[in-house]
């Protein structure tokens, strides 16, 4: 029964798009002392191992970061990364947010990034 909803759910995260994953609840809304390209760039290398290359695009007053997925076409996850005053204001969407069982590569890259 488990390996059915897994199944499902992987299936599933298949079909969502960068606007569907945006307009989501952020799973992290922080503020880190690096500016928006050094903050993606960090993140990039970090997830260049497990999700291959990113993309990147400008995005309001700074960097839009979408994360391929690892077992499907579409994204898995966008970081919305805009400058503020000694660095940047960092959001976090990903497609599975609402599954306890989602794959940790992202969030972990995401915080590790934090310091400036």
């Amino acid at each position: 029964m488990r390996r059915g909803v897994l199944v499902l759910v992987l299936a599933m995260s298949g079909c969502a798009t960068v606007s569907d994953i945006s307009q989501t609840l952020p799973t992290m809304n922080v503020i880190s002392g690096k500016k928006p390209q050094a903050y993606a760039n960090c993140v990039a290398a970090k997830l260049a191992k497990t999700r291959g290359a990113l993309q990147m695009e400008p995005h309001k007053d700074g960097v839009r970061v979408i994360v391929p997925g690892k077992l499907s076409a579409g994204p898995a996850a966008v970081f919305d990364i805009e400058e503020r005053s000694g660095g940047s204001s960092i959001k976090l969407h990903e497609s599975m947010s609402n599954v306890p069982f989602r794959p940790g590569d992202i969030g972990n890259a995401a915080n590790e990034c934090i310091s400036g």
